[in-house]
């Protein structure tokens, strides 16, 4: 399996994430399945095959996220010198230069992309077209609702 770019913050997120799900959810979830066992036959209880669901839910979500910080190549995006040239963990502002609408995104891995939070994952398309262009430059990109025009108004590399 190819390992996964993947930023600090990015995994840290993730690690806290896993670390409530073994630490807080967990005990949580045997409580309730201790409880409704409790209550008697199983075949008919509720509680107890809900308790169940989320249990496999839960333990689901730990696994994927053990796999994905297993294979992730955390990347500190503070020591990359690249410049002006979008890479990796670049944080970018755009112009949409037909609406003049300003967007900033910040290119980071599969798992951590967020788009409520600006944050696009680095196999997406409109990071695909970002990627290797730099502070300046201006590029077409063909969105669902038609061609977008963009100029990249700044590069930067924070956390």
């Amino acid at each position: 399996m190819n390992r996964a770019p993947m930023t600090q913050k990015g995994a840290d997120r993730l690690r806290a994430e896993l670390d409530r799900l073994k630490s807080v959810e967990r005990p949580r979830i045997i409580q309730a399945i201790a409880e409704a066992r409790a209550h008697g036959d199983l075949k008919e209880n509720a509680e107890y095959h809900a308790a169940r669901e989320m249990q496999g839910f839960t333990e689901g979500r730990i696994n994927e996220l053990e796999g994905a910080l297993s294979y992730a190549d955390v990347i500190d995006i503070s020591k990359l010198s690249a410049g002006k040239r979008i890479v990796f963990g670049a944080t970018v502002d755009l112009a949409d230069e037909d609406s003049g609408e300003e967007v900033t995104y910040q290119i980071v891995g599969d798992l951590e992309a967020d788009i409520k939070q600006r944050l696009i994952s680095v196999s997406s398309p409109f990071a695909r077209a970002l990627i290797g262009k730099n502070e300046g430059d201006s590029f077409e990109f063909q969105a669902p609702n038609g061609t977008r025009n963009y100029e990249i108004t700044g590069v930067r590399y924070v956390d």
